[in-house]
């Protein structure tokens, strides 16, 4: 049975009159969903019972399973989650000065095998739905009501390469987005790409007002395809000419990520090619705390030395924050909470 919230609102436009019932009832429909945050269809008392016994029928609806739930000392709250298929992923809330960001899954394990990063450590088995990813903010955003708190930004940053689930990952948004709906504005919304240079040269033409993040990690060929085996298939000369093309076709300013490791990506060398790549953009460059994983032996660059990485960049002219380190007494790095979770339930099975 399909989902309600793998539809979005001009699909239930479509569904609604394709079946006899009128516009207005996928509007008053989307606000039961994503307003009142409504998880039965009988209890949305201003439609009308056949539509709600239509709706019943052939459509499920309903929050995610929470497996475990961490809470850090800064207010971090990590969710794993189980979907219908008993497959697990993690969605995560973050606490900032300027509101409060839910980092969004989009795929069931990683392919793209970043060699400093949790979520490959279990591959890829399947993309997420649009409305899986619906069910992570609703799951995210019931749980946090009573505590007064609304999600105001959405990153789609979590397990998965998202411009590899294009079609899903763009659908969800535009619920996410819609005035009838949970109505976050497009601009408090990031996409989070490690690289595929079709796709963003796909996103530079659908015009939207979404910010567009770039997971770089390193400033030459060599450091980066070590690090980044996407590198190898779309090289920083390709990566470059398509984020020209997107910057060409929109007005938008760029987000490159840039996670510290010490004595990788932290030497003054890659200050000084990091310059030279990033000062044909207008871009912001976010220095991130590495959050350590056991399985990849990288180390996280100092304070010391990661404020003088961004003293260097700013003194030539380049803009970048560093990143307020979060959840660090919790399992911090993307993936690493199912790691262990699933590692657990193996070694159960064995047992």
């Amino acid at each position: 049975m399909k989902l309600i919230y793998d539809l979005d609102h001009e699909a239930l436009v479509s569904l609604c009159l394709d079946n006899g019932f009128k516009r207005f009832n996928a509007d008053q429909l989307f606000k039961w969903l994503y307003r009142k945050r409504e998880t039965s269809f009988e209890n949305m008392s201003d439609l009308s019972a056949r539509l709600r016994g239509f709706l019943a029928e052939n459509y499920s609806i309903g929050l995610l399973k929470t497996l475990r739930l961490q809470v850090s000392r800064d207010g971090t709250r990590k969710y794993l989650f189980e979907l219908s298929d008993g497959s697990s992923i993690e969605t995560v809330l973050m606490h900032y000065d300027y509101g409060d960001s839910i980092c969004v899954t989009s795929q069931v394990g990683c392919n793209m095998g970043c060699t400093f990063c949790a979520s490959g450590l279990l591959k890829k088995q399947r993309n997420l739905t649009a409305g899986e990813m619906v069910s992570q903010l609703l799951t995210v955003q019931k749980d946090i009501d009573e505590l007064g708190i609304r999600v105001s930004h959405i990153v789609v940053m979590g397990t998965g390469e998202p411009f590899d689930n294009y079609d899903n990952v763009m659908t969800f948004l535009r619920i996410a987005n819609h005035d009838l709906g949970m109505g976050i504005g497009a601009r408090h919304i990031t996409i989070s790409t490690c690289g595929l240079v079709p796709m963003i040269r796909r996103f530079a033409e659908e015009k939207t007002q979404y910010n567009l993040a770039i997971s770089l990690h390193a400033p030459n060929n060599e450091l980066r395809s070590r690090l980044m085996p996407v590198n190898k298939a779309y090289p920083l000369e390709q990566l470059m000419e398509a984020l020209r093309y997107y910057c060409q076709l929109n007005n938008r300013r760029l987000s490159f990520e840039y996670i510290l490791l010490k004595d990788v990506n932290d030497t003054d060398e890659c200050v000084s090619q990091l310059v030279d790549l990033t000062r044909q953009f207008d871009v912001y460059v976010n220095l991130i705390p590495y959050n350590h994983v056991d399985e990849n032996g990288y180390v996280s660059t100092d304070y010391k030395s990661a404020m003088q990485f961004y003293n260097k960049l700013m003194s030539r002219g380049v803009r970048c924050t560093l990143r307020q380190k979060h959840g660090d007494d919790i399992d911090a790095a993307c993936g690493q909470l199912r790691s262990k979770y699933e590692g657990g339930r193996k070694n159960d099975q064995q047992n």
